[in-house]
């Protein structure tokens, strides 16, 4: 199985009492509730890939905390992820390091990249059902004024009619899904519980 998740922000005090204000009587509480969130569903064959800023911590609490995390780890490179460039950092624990990536995931495409791409390649694809084959998933804006703004950019994406390739009117496909922890619990989703996740979260 492969799940993804953004911006956790291990060790990063401020997320918890001050931009995220994510509730925690402490960062180690907030810690513990993270691992055990991730552990509850991520198996050891599992793939999970971290959408950026996973740890703003020292490589010797990042080494802590890799080894205490289920499965088979994948990294997108975020702004905070400042742990990557330290040599004391075991990095092997990552499958790949990367900034941006594309996948196949059950026959769609998945746009992977820390930030939030507008236009994101193969954006217009759809099956022959007129379903999404691409998805843009994104972290870096967490739950702020910037992922009301793409939410609202994506409403007038999706409401403009264009003609496609085959000289057809279509309204164009816009599909970025912000995998931010919180909107998951803390718990990294497969592509499809993050499509339902985000329908959820949009009402």
């Amino acid at each position: 199985m492969r799940y993804y998740i953004a911006d956790l922000h291990f060790f990063h005090a401020a997320m918890n009492v001050n931009m995220d204000c994510r509730g925690f009587g402490s960062v180690e509480e907030m810690h513990e509730y993270m691992i055990e969130k991730w552990n509850g569903k991520v198996r050891h064959n599992d793939d999970v890939i971290i959408i950026g800023d996973l740890s703003w911590g020292k490589a010797e609490e990042t080494n802590a905390l890799l080894k205490r995390l289920n499965g088979r780890l994948y990294l997108i490179s975020g702004n905070h992820d400042y742990f990557i460039t330290n040599k004391k950092t075991d990095i092997r624990r990552f499958q790949w390091i990367k900034p941006y990536v594309e996948l196949s995931d059950n026959k769609r495409k998945v746009v992977l990249c820390h930030y939030p791409i507008m236009c994101y390649n193969g954006q217009y694809r759809l099956d022959k059902n007129g379903n999404p084959k691409t998805y843009m998933l994104y972290g870096h804006v967490h739950d702020t004024i910037d992922q009301r703004l793409i939410d609202r950019y994506q409403e007038i994406v999706r409401g403009t009619i264009t003609r496609n390739m085959q000289g057809e009117m279509q309204q164009i496909p816009c599909n970025m899904i912000n995998c931010f922890c919180m909107y998951s619990d803390y718990v990294p989703l497969t592509l499809d519980e993050w499509i339902e996740a985000d329908k959820k979260r949009r009402g």
